[in-house]
């Protein structure tokens, strides 16, 4: 059974990967309407992936005998100057997921809640990952400047992402 702090604490994480959902379907949105399908693809990929952390939060909530409690998305940003400011956003945004995460994992420590701090050990590993792909795709962008065949070049790269579910959802 989850104590209250550790559900409380989960809850919110829910939430937060909801609004990452949320935004990465903007930017989507955004990038799709300038004509960057492939940009846009990555975004989409990304709202899939973040829907599918919630999901694994919520399930780890109930099959500890716990309550999933939904709350209020806020507004997200909905446009970017360019695909290098967009993923420029979302590795601070990775970064701040990661503290999160961090904050979570020591919060099932002090709680000595081991089966909650091993759940986590898969999303510290993600966030590590996350925050790499976008430091990748920062440099590849800031390497393409304004060469309208690099982008046209990177953005059919970033079209051909596809969503893999994560192992862990089948839990």
């Amino acid at each position: 059974m989850l104590n209250n702090k550790i559900q409380d604490a989960l809850n919110g994480q829910i939430n937060a990967e909801l609004w990452s959902a949320y935004l990465y379907l903007a930017m989507g949105m955004h990038f799709e309407a300038e004509g960057l399908s492939g940009v846009a693809n990555w975004f989409k990929i990304q709202f899939q992936e973040e829907q599918a952390h919630a999901t694994i939060f919520m399930n780890y909530i109930n099959q500890r005998g716990g309550r999933v409690e939904l709350k209020a998305i806020d507004a997200v940003p909905t446009s970017w100057a360019s695909p290098l400011d967009a993923f420029k956003a979302t590795l601070e945004h990775e970064k701040k997921v990661t503290s999160l995460i961090n904050n979570l994992y020591a919060l099932a420590e002090a709680e000595h809640d081991y089966a909650t701090r091993d759940r986590l050990a898969w999303f510290v590993s993600e966030q590590v990952e996350e925050e790499d792909n976008c430091r990748q795709l920062i440099d590849k962008f800031t390497l393409i400047g304004n060469d309208g065949m690099g982008l046209y070049m990177l953005d059919q790269e970033l079209g051909g992402r596809t969503y893999t579910a994560p192992s862990i959802l089948a839990e």
